[in-house]
């Protein structure tokens, strides 16, 4: 089944023209318990995403991600750019994520969380609010244009523009203080690039969810491309159990089905009218096919009414049809889990041992040294402190490495605000007598007063006169 991934019909042209002319797809609303996931879904990640940034914590927006600052604030923790690393381990679990759940349930990602997904099930909903259903969208679209048809595609489009330009508005507020924003905006004192941003972010969310909606799927992302590279016999997919319901037919829902040598499918082609992307999952297995189970959804409820066995069409794997035993545990699931929670518990390792700290010890380059009046030897550095904690912190600083050196610090008590950096020049003087080559090496430990356990050591480089 993985290795045979084909083309729709649809899509194809009927004239050997290289591309097929695009049809408008009309989804028909669907009800069942795989529907229902996908409302949650929409529910939560829509509802995160508009009504997360409204939030504060510890004084700041709860997400934000501070550019000019260079600041990433999310909930209770504050990154910086030399986090930089976390980003990465997040997304190398991303593409793990990904690779998981694909090879063990085929296209959840794409059928219940992707944003193109998500965001096309929200401006579809908003069209059979203000259009009607799919017959009468169909019956709308093929009538002349008429003051009723304006007022209706009128109030739809304006409602999708409003609707992508808060989503955009949205986007910008993650990155700018989105009350603050939001005053800009009613003030018309929004900055050029919070507009633009503003504009790009939704026009795309209405280009790409409120016209070119499954074409985003089927041409555009890689991911349907290369989905057959992750799947195997024992991978769950949706698919029509050809056996039960083939050869296809209409009947009544007293007849003898059998007797009229038909299967169970009465060739209702529910099943295509509810697909968003438009295909026959009858034809086999398609890589349009974004594995929202809306089909299976219809199917059951045509099966129940039908007083027919339920999933014609279900979640089941190329094993099952086959008649074999799907094996849920084997070499690549295996693999997958095991770095997935390798690498998870390192994160969360790294997170809960993170030092709020940072000492960032700059020599100074202009001289390698300079002899004091007193004879003694004196290297100039500047320390750049960090305090990536939420609390302002008093700290103390102790060299070592040298025998009887001494500190020379403009600013003895050394307060540092939250999540703000100072710079901290200082002078390091020794005895020559006690230099024995010409390069050593310092430790600087930097200790917060009121919170003993807030400690960083790292090392820095004393340059002396070369020893004869």
């Amino acid at each position: 089944m993985a290795a045979d991934i084909t083309q729709s019909d649809n899509n194809q042209s009927n004239d050997g023209e290289l591309y097929a002319k695009h049809e408008k797809i009309y989804p028909r609303a669907v009800s069942g318990i795989f529907a229902t996931w996908r409302v949650i879904g929409v529910l939560v990640l829509l509802g995160g995403y508009y009504f997360v940034p409204w939030f504060n914590w510890d004084g700041h927006q709860a997400v934000l991600f501070d550019l000019p600052a260079r600041k990433f604030y999310i909930f209770g923790l504050t990154f910086w750019p030399q986090d930089f690393f976390y980003l990465a381990i997040l997304l190398i679990l991303a593409a793990l994520s990904l690779f998981f759940f694909t090879a063990l349930a085929g296209r959840l990602w794409c059928g219940y969380a992707c944003p193109q997904t998500v965001w096309t099930e929200a401006f579809l909903w908003i069209e059979r609010k203000i259009e009607g259903d799919r017959n009468k969208q169909m019956k709308l679209a093929k009538a002349p244009w008429s003051a009723r048809k304006l007022r209706i595609k009128g109030t739809k489009q304006f409602i999708w523009v409003a609707f992508s330009l808060w989503t955009g508005f949205t986007f910008v507020g993650y990155f700018t203080p989105i009350t603050e924003l939001w005053q800009s905006t009613i003030d018309i004192t929004l900055g050029p690039w919070e507009t633009f941003w503003v504009f790009f972010y939704g026009f795309a969310t209405y280009g790409n969810a409120g016209w070119m909606r499954e074409q985003v799927c089927i041409y555009m992302c890689p991911y349907a491309r290369f989905q057959s590279a992750m799947f195997d016999k024992n991978t769950l997919v949706i698919s029509y159990d050809q056996d039960r319901g083939e050869p296809r037919g209409s009947r009544k829902k007293t007849d003898d089905y059998q007797d009229k040598g038909l299967g169970e499918c009465i060739d209702c082609t529910l099943c295509v009218q509810v697909c968003p992307t438009g295909i026959d999952i009858r034809q086999g297995l398609q890589y349009e096919c974004i594995g929202c189970a809306a089909c299976i959804d219809v199917c059951n409820q045509v099966m129940e009414k039908m007083h027919y066995p339920k999933n014609l069409i279900c979640y089941t794997t190329e094993n099952a049809i086959e008649g074999n035993p799907t094996k849920i545990i084997r070499p690549r699931i295996v693999v997958y889990a095991i770095l997935l929670a390798a690498i998870t518990s390192a994160l969360i390792y790294a997170m809960l041992i993170r030092m709020p700290l940072e000492l960032d010890i700059i020599r100074d380059r202009n001289a390698l040294y300079r002899e004091t009046h007193e004879g003694l030897i004196e290297n100039i550095y500047n320390l750049k402190v960090v305090n990536m904690d939420t609390q302002p912190h008093r700290y103390s600083l102790k060299i070592t490495g040298i025998d009887q050196l001494k500190l020379i610090q403009r600013q003895k008590d050394i307060h540092v605000p939250a999540g703000q950096v100072i710079n901290l020049p200082i002078r390091v003087q020794v005895d020559p007598i006690n230099l024995d080559k010409a390069g050593s090496d310092l430790q600087f430990t930097l200790q917060a007063i009121d919170k003993p356990e807030l400690t960083v050591i790292e090392t820095g480089r004393f340059i002396g006169p070369l020893l004869r």
